[in-house]
Order: structure tokens, then C-alpha cells, then sequence
């Protein structure tokens, strides 16, 4: 009896090794499913990624264009106006006049200093000031 009742588990257990293993490769099979549907899944994603990528950048790169286009359009408008005399305002050319200065062309630092020696010193900054704000006196 020992000899049939060693053979029947031999039997019964080559079943379940083979039940077993069929459960491991429905598992595998299922398994490998699993993970081709997940790398579609992630080519789907890193194209669309890239996709919108492409567009930010795209995006930027013309917004960049655009700025550099105004910074140029600023740099030559700035050009345009400092080249030309703000205007000294009247009270300034009128304490000039007093001191014998009819003009500012051609006005130089050392002849504005003799000129303004009957102003205090307030004044003579501020005159001095507001002609380097001008333009008048470099």
C-alpha cells in the first residue's frame, strides 16, 4: 500500500506543480500585457510633453523677437530725443541774464563760474544743475 499511496501523491502533486505552473504563465501572460499597455501609455505622454514643449518654445522665442523689436524701437526713440536741447526753464535763464549771460551756446564751465560769483552758493548749484539737465553744459 505504501507503494500506491506514494505513487497517488506523486500524482497529486505532479497535478499541482502543473496547475501551478499554468497559473504562472496565465500570470506572466497578463503580466506582459500589462506592461505593453503601460509603455503605450508613456509614448502617448512623453509625445504630447514634447509636443507642448515644442509650442512653449516656440511661443517664447517670438515673444523674445518682439522685445528685442521694442527695446530697439525704445533704444532709437531715446537716441532721437537726447540729441536734441531739453529746454532751460525762464527762471534759471533770467538769474543768467542778471549776471550778464545772454546766451548758452557756447557756455563754458570756468566763464559760469565767474559769471555767478554774485549768487550764493545755492544758486549756483542749482543754476549749474538745471543747465547740465539741459544740456547746455557738459
Amino acid at each position: 500500500m505504501d507503494e500506491n499511496n506514494g505513487t497517488g501523491e506523486a500524482i497529486e502533486a505532479t497535478e499541482r506543480l502543473q496547475a501551478a505552473a499554468e497559473r504562472l504563465e496565465k500570470t506572466v501572460a497578463w503580466l506582459e500585457e500589462r506592461q505593453a499597455a503601460m509603455t503605450g501609455d508613456v509614448a502617448k505622454i512623453v509625445a504630447t510633453v514634447d509636443a507642448t514643449a515644442d509650442m512653449r518654445q516656440r511661443e517664447l522665442e517670438q515673444k523674445l523677437e518682439a522685445a528685442e523689436q521694442q527695446i530697439a524701437e525704445l533704444k532709437a526713440q531715446a537716441a532721437a530725443t537726447s540729441s536734441g536741447r531739453k529746454t532751460i526753464p525762464m527762471s534759471t535763464m533770467q538769474l543768467l541774464a542778471k549776471q550778464g549771460i545772454g546766451s548758452v551756446d557756447g557756455l563754458e564751465a570756468g566763464s559760469l563760474d565767474a559769471a555767478l560769483t554774485g549768487l550764493t552758493l545755492e544758486q549756483r548749484v542749482a543754476v549749474k544743475a538745471q543747465l547740465i539737465r539741459a544740456g547746455a553744459l557738459g
